[in-house]
């Protein structure tokens, strides 16, 4: 007795202690500023902002439905990857793209769907500080074309482009420290044989270094200096990283200006290679050396395609043994730079890997690897109208459906009461535990997770009052049989459980592999349907084997319920119990109701019972 009591004392203390942590943490995430004790509405219930996007074409071109299915499919993955619930990516007129988003967006969200061009993978010909961080330095350009670093000294093409530069000016090792762009890409399991060897680069392979390159001059490749004409070489130097153009996209068949994303680098690229729609997949994970042995630092994994693979292969063979900075290669995003690694390996299986400032940080890392990896459309696009829109469902359909839930919640409640008597009471409180619970986990979510409700998900939780109430009505049903044959409340309570939780847990797992399923294969709002349907299943679980039955074993050994008294619910006179006591049989009264329960009990008899009856029959 002592050791039941124990059991159902520490599955109450349980209880407890999940609601509590769960309050504890949302207080926590409130208290932060980042939560709130209500939670988040989805764009059906509050309304939000529906921002349109408009391809960026060259005139006359048309877009096609293929790009526009693939750049629907990447930006809608870039809102999620946003923390971003219940959002809504459509096409309209075969042209643009509508996003629908619940609230009112932040800078972050909005520079995430803005950020839309394609992305390229170009060689680094020319880096220059533009000054701390997005305040560059004013430069002048002389008279004579000559290009200045950011102390206004004049740049020496010859020395800047030779194999043994002199001194140290603008041949530092970018590399080391912690600039942007430093970062270097290592090959993943890449034959040796593949490496670049120690034999001197011939010096055809490479352009005349010792006169300034002219626009006669045919660039070799696009690495070649050759690229950077006296009018690049003034726009370089007149250029600051505020005037870059986000909007227009850049010429992917000659070099160009630009900046790194924070405007603390200045940049002259050569022609696109590479194109990020080549990437097949982006993750982060844990670098390690070439003999396998893990560093501790965080590193971006990338896989290329059959396509990528090629043209990652060509451009990682000819600037592997170049010099600073030509061994580098940008990844650019927006007309921006995003990173700009060395190569310090020929990659020929299409699998690299990123290491760089992020190396104690896994955020930067996830944030470059979700760059890398949805930042690859097949189009560019420009914001061509942003607008607040209403709820399209409006305050009166969310109140009916609230009253809808009301409506079943009460008939529960009647019907509880009116089968079980005072035990249906247990299932009163269990639902009221359970509507707890459950608010709690959305708004932690909502707070945490950026979850957002929607009417879908309403739904979901009205369901979830059946699906709740149909496991205490298996387990008081079995308590009634276990009653019915014979044993006492006690043992009936023990005996039911065991044999209603197999039915409840086995109810509640087709609920949930149903949930899952439909939240992974549904799009919209059915998900959010499928996530509260889910969410409340568990809760159902927890609920009933924390509180229940728990509250029912306290509940029997009071006299009220124990003695069976007939507002009990668990009279067995009522029920029409055929055994009190030990080996002792009762015989029904055939007299009105009790005739009628008698005749219930005879019926329900077992073959044992019979068998037992007819034995002590024949002994007396």
């Amino acid at each position: 007795m002592g050791k039941k009591r124990a059991r159902v004392g520490r599955a109450l203390i349980w209880l407890f202690v999940i609601g509590a942590l769960l309050a504890g943490v949302n207080q926590y995430s409130v208290h932060q500023g980042e939560g709130s004790w209500s939670p988040q509405l989805a764009l059906d219930l509050e309304g939000g902002t529906q921002i349109m996007l408009a391809p960026l074409t060259e005139e006359g071109a048309q877009v096609t439905s293929q790009q526009l299915d693939q750049a629907v499919g990447i930006i809608r993955q870039r809102v999620n990857a946003s923390g971003i619930s219940e959002a809504e990516v459509t096409t309209q007129g075969g042209q643009n793209i509508v996003v629908s988003i619940p609230g009112v967006p932040d800078d972050a969200t909005r520079e995430r769907l803005q950020a839309s061009a394609q992305m390229e993978f170009r060689p680094v010909l020319i880096v220059q500080p533009a000054g701390d961080g997005q305040q560059p330095v004013e430069t002048e350009l002389p008279d004579d074309g000559e290009l200045l670093d950011e102390d206004g000294n004049p740049i020496d093409l010859e020395e800047l482009f030779s194999e043994d530069p002199e001194g140290d000016g603008t041949q530092e090792d970018e590399t080391e420290g912690e600039e942007p762009g430093s970062a270097i890409v290592n090959a993943t399991d890449t034959d040796p044989s593949d490496e670049p060897g120690d034999e001197e680069e011939s010096p055809s392979d490479e352009p005349d270094s010792t006169e300034e390159p002219s626009e006669e001059q045919e660039p070799a490749d696009a690495s070649d200096t050759a690229w950077i004409t006296e009018e690049l070489a003034d726009e370089f130097m007149a250029f600051t990283c505020d005037q870059v153009d986000t909007t227009t996209p850049l010429p992917s068949d000659r070099a160009v200006v630009t900046c790194s994303t924070d405007g603390s680098i200045k940049y002259i690229l050569g022609p696109v290679e590479v194109w990020g729609a080549d990437i097949s997949d982006a993750d982060v994970g844990q670098a390690s050396t070439p003999q396998g042995v893990p560093t501790g630092a965080w590193a971006v994994n990338l896989e290329f395609n059959s396509n990528g693979t090629a043209g990652f292969r060509t451009v990682t063979e000819r600037i592997t043994s170049l010099e600073e900075p030509r061994n580098q290669f940008a990844v650019v995003l927006d007309n921006t730079v995003l990173i700009a690694p060395t190569s310090n390996a020929v990659i020929t299986n299409g699998q690299a890997q990123i290491t760089g400032n992020f190396s104690q940080e896994l955020e930067g890392a996830q944030t470059l690897a979700d760059q890398l990896k949805f930042g690859a459309l097949p189009i560019g696009f420009q914001v061509q109208s942003e607008e607040t829109i209403s709820p399209r469902l409006g305050e009166s359909q969310l109140q009916a459906g609230l009253i809808a839930g009301l409506i079943g919640l009460v008939l529960v409640v009647v019907y509880s009461l009116f089968q079980y008597r005072a035990l249906g009471m247990v299932t009163v409180f269990s639902l009221l535990i359970a509507a707890a619970l459950t608010y709690l986990v959305i708004t932690f979510l909502s707070s945490t997770q950026g979850y957002r409700l929607s009417l879908a998900g309403v739904t979901g939780l009205m369901v979830a009052i059946g699906i709740t109430a149909d496991s205490f009505i298996v387990y008081f049903e079995r308590i009634r049989d276990e009653l019915r044959d014979g044993k006492t409340l006690i043992n009936a309570v023990d005996s039911g459980w065991q044999r209603a939780l197999r039915t409840i847990v086995a109810s509640d797992v087709i609920s949930l592999l149903a949930a899952v399923v439909l939240y992974l294969l549904a799009v919209g709002n059915v998900r959010g349907f499928a996530f509260t349907l889910g969410v409340t299943t568990v809760i159902d679980l927890v609920i009933v084997a924390l509180f229940t039955h728990p509250v029912v074993q306290l509940l029997a050994r009071t006299k009220f319920f124990g003695g069976g008294h007939p507002l009990s619910g668990l009279d067995p006179h009522a029920l029409g119990a055929v055994y009190r006591g030990r080996a002792k049989f009762r015989q029904p009264v055939e007299s009105g109701k009790q005739a009628r329960s008698g005749k219930e009990a005879v019926r329900r008899q077992t073959i044992a019972e019979r068998k037992l009856a007819a034995t002590k029959e024949r002994d007396s």
